[in-house]
């Protein structure tokens, strides 16, 4: 059985992930950026994209990020970590957990961004609403439309061709996965409909 929509899901409202920002050139490592317009287009039809205005300083190990979006108006701490191999990764600092995250979230009728963990008790992931099934077939789902686009995400039968530069291994590895999560949906199902009494 589902969880009970009691919570706000994280997906409504504003996501902010790091990566993506130094790699769309939004902020930029070992630099100072000004003034940035940023632009949420939001899944759902009805909600108008939100217009924010970023300032960043990413100089040294340790910086801020400025975020300003209608009457919200607030800094995100920054910190650099060393990788393994060399080089350092970047990430935001929780303001509510003071952890390490990469993506900060603003469910809807929030007033400021924090980590998903940081949200637990007031904000969960959509799949964490979904039943068993439809959980499954959303992940089958997820690897049919990463092979062959959008257009392929629907569970028809027919497979998505190989993408163009992905090993045929890693191929029919995701395939196989993808095939697992559409039995289990289907099992699932059949499970459901051989306990339920008919008329």
């Amino acid at each position: 059985m589902p969880r009970r929509l009691q919570r706000a899901r994280l997906e409504d409202g504003l996501r902010l992930d790091l990566n993506w920002l130094v790699r769309k050139g939004f902020v930029r490592v070992g630099e100072w950026v000004g003034d940035r317009r940023i632009r949420w287009t939001l899944d759902r039809a009805d909600k108008e994209p939100a217009l924010g205005l970023l300032t960043a300083d990413m100089e040294g190990n340790k910086g801020y990020l400025r975020l300003q979006i209608g009457n919200i108006d607030q800094v995100i701490r920054l910190a650099a970590y060393p990788r393994p191999f060399g080089g350092q990764q970047w990430y935001f600092i929780c303001p509510v957990s003071q952890r390490r995250c990469s993506v900060v979230w603003r469910p809807a009728g929030a007033s400021r961004f924090a980590s998903a963990s940081a949200w637990k008790r007031h904000a969960a992931y959509a799949s964490q609403f979904q039943s068993p099934r439809d959980r499954a077939i959303s992940a089958a789902q997820k690897i049919r439309t990463r092979l062959g686009g959008p257009e392929w995400a629907g569970l028809n039968g027919i497979d998505p061709p190989k993408p163009r530069g992905m090993r045929r291994s890693t191929y029919l590895e995701l395939l196989e996965k993808s095939h697992d999560y559409q039995r289990l949906a289907l099992g699932w199902l059949a499970k459901r409909l051989a306990n339920r009494p008919f008329p």
